[in-house]
């Protein structure tokens, strides 16, 4: 599928809160706007929001955010206006620099990755390659590492960065079409769901130390780390820097088994100065530790394992592996994006309350994997390609 790519005007850098306002009102009134942001992270917590890429019908424009005195108001507005589709392209960092900002989500929001996966374009398609696959272009990348902190701008950092809004509008417009063609549009809306819920851009805190994979099932260690994790990130909020600035993940798996409890034995920690045991961070560290101490054997985490459920057959998870890669194949859509390898184990036990038998899922494979359980049907090879074939009735 190839799209002839529109001619654009040549983008606009707004630096004052008259432009922003001016043609964020003009945007309002578009049936969509496609939408990118440049940034830098590396010594903040918070992303620090460099640019805005808006592109329009008739406009291109880049918000310069860090000019001085700048109001964003306006541009809140237009990412608030429902009727208005805002298209990006790998939405969620774009969506938490602007939950952070305007303290909610933008509506009405297509994200052409996960649109290109549910249209057959494959798992987690970057945007040049989806560009070239659409419009037959080539994005330039050389400006990708830029450091857009950095004024002025230079020419190529701005045709760059326009570059990003531009083809976007062709890659919307193409996207949607196929999948109006292919009856998938509710299938991306679907997908795009968890994109409206602040949780999925805000996590709750106290379930961060799940991802520091605590080898132990010791459950008053995991309270510890708990609470050392969750008071970590606090911090890092409160002073905008990095999480691990404030204190490694690996100083906090040795807390959480070391445990100590005065100023000298944290200044033992891997990791942990003097001077971070004694000042403020130290005391607060040390308190985080207290509370996990006392806390009741009832109110401590378990250990997150799959040790604890029944092993399903691995010979039947390949199959129904085998049986989704066909599926996808034939209908050609990224197998990610239907069913996971949980998923899969659970399908196998016979479990019901399972994502990939809910909603388009359960029709494309979810009905055929429960009738592979159930020996309903068998895999074959048929001139080079995997199909179902029905299993005959047992004569009585």
């Amino acid at each position: 599928m190839r799209s002839k790519a529109p001619t654009f005007p040549t983008p606009v850098l707004l630096t004052s809160s008259e432009e922003v306002a001016r043609i964020c009102e003009k945007l309002q009134n578009e049936p969509f706007v496609t939408i990118d942001t440049e940034f830098v992270r590396e010594r903040t917590y918070w992303p620090e929001l460099c640019l805005v890429q808006l592109a329009g019908t008739e406009d291109v424009v880049l918000i310069d955010t860090l000019a001085p005195g700048i109001d964003l108001t306006p541009l809140g507005a237009l990412l608030a206006k429902p009727d208005c589709t805002k298209v990006f392209h790998a939405a969620r960092q774009d969506l938490e620099i602007f939950l952070h900002i305007f303290d909610r989500l933008p509506a009405s929001v297509f994200d052409t990755q996960v649109a290109a996966m549910v249209a057959g374009f494959g798992d987690q398609v970057g945007y040049d390659s989806l560009v070239g696959a659409i419009t037959g272009r080539s994005i330039d990348k050389a400006h990708r590492f830029s450091d857009w902190s950095a004024r002025p701008l230079s020419k190529a950092q701005i045709a760059y960065a326009a570059a990003d809004v531009t083809h976007l509008r062709t890659v919307y417009d193409a996207l949607r079409k196929q999948l109006a063609e292919q009856g998938r549009l509710h299938w991306a809306d679907a997908e795009q769901a968890v994109l409206t819920e602040e949780k999925t851009f805000r996590p709750d805190p106290r379930r961060l130390w799940e991802k520091l994979k605590a080898r132990t099932s010791n459950r008053r260690m995991l309270g510890i780390l708990r609470e050392v994790t969750a008071w970590r990130e606090q911090e890092a909020q409160n002073a905008d820097i990095p999480r691990q600035r404030v204190i490694r993940d690996e100083s906090l798996l040795e807390i959480a088994a070391v445990h100590p409890d005065t100023v000298e034995a944290l200044s033992r920690i891997r990791g942990v100065t003097r001077g971070f045991a004694e000042g403020k961070m130290g005391k607060g560290l040390l308190e985080a530790i207290s509370i996990a101490q006392e806390l009741p054997e009832s109110e401590l985490p378990k250990a997150p394992s799959k040790s604890d459920r029944p092993r399903p057959s691995t010979a039947l998870v390949a199959l129904l592996r085998v049986l989704l890669a066909a599926k996808c194949e034939e209908h050609k859509v990224a197998p990610r994006l239907v069913a996971s390898s949980d998923d899969l184990d659970w399908i196998a036990l016979g479990k019901t309350d399972v994502g990939a038998l809910k909603g388009w899922r359960r029709e494309l494979f979810g009905l055929d994997a429960q009738a592979l359980v159930r020996g309903e049907i068998a895999l074959a090879v048929v001139n080079g390609l995997v199909e179902l074939q029905r299993v005959a009735e047992p004569a009585s």
